[in-house]
């Protein structure tokens, strides 16, 4: 059976379990510093790559696509766990003061990449594109790593499902305020990479300049050796088999989620013929934000209260993969509209209980950022596998009804393996 490290008193605060509750205002900062992270994930892939890509290439556009989201997403596998091992390690001073391991990870991601997605908005080539954003990805994955540590470094385990709704809903939230900026209040591609970038700025930085990080005293740091550190991405299923559920668990679920989203843009274009594709596209993204903030938080509270997770993930699941398939028998407008208030309303549940079950399975507490970074290559990877299985699906294996049946099928499947999960109830 997995279990979570004990920590006993003489451990220093960065590496003991956390007991006291964080406030509002911690939440309030770590929920606006993950909405600059995911507005600049999620922006891009969802608006203005699809703009950018159509523009230099229009007769190709969902291969060039595919190509630029799936390098990009490889970036963010490897960058994502290796930031996090580096944020375990860290150990800085500055004026013979003791700084915190994860602030300066997100600081640095945060500046480093608004640069990037600046580089990115001048390319006029998918080459270039796919560079830059390849590095912007970099950048942010460093960002998410530190982002995410925060949860299991602070928050009590029985406060981590209400916190965990709230961290989720930016990834939603990120996007139509994104989309917002982008179509509504600037005009032109490079004005929105510009756009975006201060806003990753704005809304990250309080976070890592106003809130408290605990520092790693030098004599727990573990070796930074480059094997020793590449041995460690491998966890055992064998001795930890509740993590390597949850991770696989997180994969399928997320890999049914990269086939939905990606070709949403063209999917309103070509299969429901929408008139207006971009503002149909803001539409059900504030839609499914919508499903999604009316769940995220409850759903996390009432987990927390009952100390169950795995029941919801399942439900989640199930009503994830219903909003699929009406999508694949009937692909009109009315019933898009259903299906984003249904996907947003079973992905609210997923993000906040799955993401607090997760920090009650990490092997070890010296290595939190790196564990989850692990967990993150499950978000990571299936936008490179999303592109390879969506394109021909599409192209040659029967369009969007067979995509999103596909989708439905691999969502049920991911939530139900969570009852193979032990330790959690």
């Amino acid at each position: 059976m997995t279990t979570v490290n004990p920590t006993p008193a003489s451990l220093p605060a960065a590496l003991a379990e956390p007991t006291v509750p964080v406030r509002r205002s911690w939440i309030a900062l770590i929920f606006a510093a993950n909405l600059g992270v995911w507005m600049a994930f999620f922006t891009p892939i969802q608006v203005l790559l699809p703009q950018q890509v159509e523009r230099i290439a229009p007769g190709d556009k969902e291969a060039m696509l595919a190509v630029v989201t799936g390098l990009g997403a490889l970036a963010a596998v490897l960058a994502n766990p290796l930031a996090g091992a580096l944020s375990d390690r860290t150990s800085l001073r500055l004026a013979n003061r003791h700084l915190g391991r994860r602030h300066v990870w997100t600081a640095t991601g945060a500046v480093v990449g608004a640069l990037f997605l600046v580089v990115l908005a001048r390319q006029d080539s998918i080459a270039g594109v796919a560079a830059a954003w390849v590095a912007a990805q970099v950048c942010f994955n460093a960002m998410l790593a530190s982002l995410t540590a925060a949860i299991p470094d602070r928050v009590p385990v029985a406060q981590r499902g209400g916190v965990s709704g709230w961290v989720g809903i930016p990834q939603a939230l990120g996007l139509v305020v994104g989309a917002v900026l982008v179509t509504a209040v600037v005009t032109g591609n490079a004005a929105g990479y510009a756009a975006i970038a201060l806003a990753v700025l704005l809304l990250s930085l309080p976070f890592a300049l106003l809130t408290q990080d605990d520092p790693l005293p030098r004599e727990h740091r573990s070796p930074l050796r480059p094997r020793a550190l590449l041995a460690s991405m491998w966890i055992s299923p064998r001795r930890h088999p509740d993590f390597a559920w949850a991770w696989f668990t997180r994969f399928l679920v997320q890999t049914g989620n990269a086939l939905g989203t990606l070709y949403l843009l063209y999917f309103l274009t070509d299969g429901v013929r929408v008139a207006d594709p971009e503002g149909s596209l803001l539409v059900l993204i504030l839609l499914y934000t919508l499903g999604m903030m009316l769940t995220a938080v409850v759903a996390g509270r009432i987990s927390d209260r009952s100390g169950r997770r795995k029941v919801f993930v399942i439900v989640s699941g199930l009503i994830m993969a219903v909003a699929a398939t009406l999508l694949a028998v009937a692909p009109t407008w009315p019933m898009a509209i259903v299906a984003a208030l249904l996907l947003g309303a079973g992905y609210g549940v997923y993000l906040a209980v799955d993401a607090a079950l997760i920090t009650q399975v990490l092997p070890a507490a010296t290595d939190r950022a790196k564990d989850l970074g692990v967990i993150n290559i499950a978000n990571s990877a299936p936008q490179v596998l999303g592109p390879a299985l969506s394109a021909p699906i599409v192209v040659h294996l029967g369009g969007y009804p067979t995509l999103y049946a596909v989708t439905a099928a691999v969502t049920l499947v991911g939530s139900a393996l969570v009852v193979k999960i032990k330790a959690v109830p």
